[in-house]
């Protein structure tokens, strides 16, 4: 079966991918504002809110990402089989960097507080906030621009994404990166809250 052919199987259901996508999302946070114990969840800390909205996002991320690195390789061995669910992958993908990198950045005010996270790891292990945060920090800002290229070419160059060689490795490439500076980041941050959390 040729490309073409493939990417021409879904074309209508995938166009209400979006609504899906926006509807089980909020059956979820229905669900979880509904029934989960939410000072067991967030615990006692007057920052747990930003702790607890950045680990979903980050969680969320971790899926579209992991997501976003299998349809990459379906892209790069020629297998994809549709471009509308290819674009809403990668604009969702980009759009949980954007929200977890700005939530980071709102628990990172309190972690710099004095007082806070920062002052102990740089008074007891400094080696901890230079690798364990700053890296990871930046490490974790890179996910931003390479989702928004792979969303970009994918949105862009629609169809032709998929059937010219070098844009679909190219978006390859962008997908297995971004889940490779997700899961460094994201695999630091939770060493970080272990070792003294906000």
């Amino acid at each position: 079966m040729s490309t073409q052919r493939l990417l021409s199987l879904e074309p209508e259901p995938a166009r209400h991918l979006w609504l899906i996508v926006l509807v089980l999302g909020l059956i979820g946070l229905m669900i979880v504002l509904m029934t989960a114990p939410a000072q067991g969840l967030l615990g006692g800390s007057a920052e747990a809110i930003r702790g607890a909205l950045h680990g979903t996002a980050a969680g969320l991320f971790m899926v579209t990402a992991t997501i976003g690195l299998f349809q990459g390789y379906r892209l790069f061995a020629g297998q994809a089989r549709s471009v509308a669910e290819l674009q809403v992958g990668s604009v969702v993908n980009a759009a949980l960097a954007l929200f977890t990198i700005v939530l980071g950045n709102w628990v990172y005010i309190p972690y710099r507080a004095s007082g806070g996270p920062r002052s102990y790891f740089l008074e007891h292990a400094p080696e901890i906030h230079k690798v364990f945060f700053e890296f990871k920090e930046f490490a974790a800002l890179f996910t931003l621009p390479l989702t928004v290229a792979a969303a970009f070419i994918l949105i862009f160059y629609g169809a032709s994404a998929v059937r010219r060689k070098d844009l679909s490795t190219l978006v390859a490439v962008l997908l297995a990166l971004v889940f490779f500076y997700f899961l460094v980041a994201f695999g630091l941050g939770a060493a970080v809250t272990k070792l003294k959390s906000v």
